[in-house]
């Protein structure tokens, strides 16, 4: 599991600012009554981890990152069967495992997204322009903003952005947990320590021989990520 990522369904959901059950449904699939019988609806993809012998399920880096994409669909009204879809045809297309994610997706998704639309007959999204308005709306410049890649594929996330480093989640430091980048310390442990201290940065500081600014920037953190 070095250089993947562990991230629990909680921790993931916090992360991505997703509900909880959603995520489970989303990355571990679940039951549904469907005329009278019950069906099971499968995992959006298989994660990263879907073979790990832990006792609670958990996802990988790419996994936390192709969620936070779902999610916004989501928000945005997308259902799950379109979404589905949408995943499916791009990983074929791009042939790659996490297509969300890609740069690619950002320029050659519409058609992908629109495509799937108009396959699935949601009524709703059949007009061609508010198809392209609501994939606009969803791939946003700063959805991307922050993440790292090495070619094609992500390799580390900046979850306060490009301008604001102070934190990263890199799946090959600590497992990938939020840490101060240039002390590789977990946010929440500064923050633990921080509320311990009666919120005093300096204090904090001095235990972990690291800056007043570094300790601030994992309170920011946490504050922004936190439950």
């Amino acid at each position: 599991m070095l250089g993947t990522g562990l991230y629990t369904l909680g921790q993931a959901a916090r992360l991505t600012g997703a509900d909880r059950r959603a995520v489970r449904r989303w990355m571990l699939g679940y039951e549904r009554q469907e005329h009278g019988e019950r069906r099971f609806s499968p995992p959006l993809w298989r994660t990263q981890l879907a073979d790990a012998d832990l006792p609670d399920p958990v996802i990988g880096f790419h996994d936390l990152l192709e969620l936070r994409l779902v999610n916004a669909f989501v928000r945005h009204g997308v259902t799950i069967p379109v979404i589905r879809a949408t995943v499916d045809a791009a990983r074929e297309q791009f042939g790659i495992d996490y297509p969300l994610t890609a740069k690619r997706f950002r320029t050659d998704g519409k058609r992908i997204f629109i495509e799937a639309i108009a396959k699935s007959g949601e009524e709703k999204m059949l007009d061609p322009l508010k198809r392209q308005f609501v994939f606009s709306e969803i791939i946003r410049p700063s959805l991307y903003a922050g993440i790292e890649y090495d070619g094609s594929s992500a390799r580390r996330w900046f979850p306060l952005g490009n301008d604001q480093k102070a934190i990263v989640l890199d799946p090959a430091r600590q497992f990938g947990s939020p840490i101060v980048s240039d002390a590789n310390i977990p946010t929440d442990t500064l923050y633990a320590s921080y509320l311990a201290e009666r919120c005093d940065s300096k204090a904090v500081a001095r235990i972990f021989d690291i800056s007043p600014r570094m300790v601030d920037a994992a309170v920011r953190f946490e504050k922004s990520f936190g439950t």
